[in-house]
């Protein structure tokens, strides 16, 4: 067993969060040249809790049984982090999300995570809309 094997699902949520944030971020900066506060509202739109848990549902009929159990894994697990803005259950999902991110990143499943990536943004072009 590795040791990526052993980290706990809200490790790999916490890296998975840092992965999307990063690939949304330079999607982001591949549309049209903005001011940085339209960076970031363009990005704002895929980086929340809501968008996640709209991504991981739409993912469930093309996910592995090993991609099925970590994202079991990560929403059955116990926070002590709530969500702000979104209820307990989209929080819990949009973890669940960062989690198969996470692990995909670190098991080094580039193409398999790009796809992921992609679909995130898929529906909505990373692009200013003025």
């Amino acid at each position: 067993m590795s040791k990526i094997d052993q980290l706990s699902p809200l490790a790999l949520a916490f890296m998975g969060d840092a992965v999307h944030t990063a690939f949304v971020r330079e999607e982001v900066l591949k549309g049209n040249l903005n001011k940085i506060n339209n960076y970031h509202n363009l990005a704002k739109k895929f980086c929340n809790a809501k968008k996640q848990q709209e991504t991981l549902e739409k993912l469930q009929p093309i996910l592995s049984d090993d991609e099925k159990d970590i994202v079991r894994k990560a929403r059955n697990c116990k926070s002590k982090h709530s969500a702000k803005n979104f209820d307990e259950e989209t929080y819990k999902k949009s973890t669940a999300f960062e989690a198969l991110v996470g692990y995909l990143y670190l098991n080094n499943k580039k193409d398999r995570l790009k796809e992921i990536l992609m679909l995130s943004i898929q529906e909505n072009e990373v692009k200013d809309e003025n």
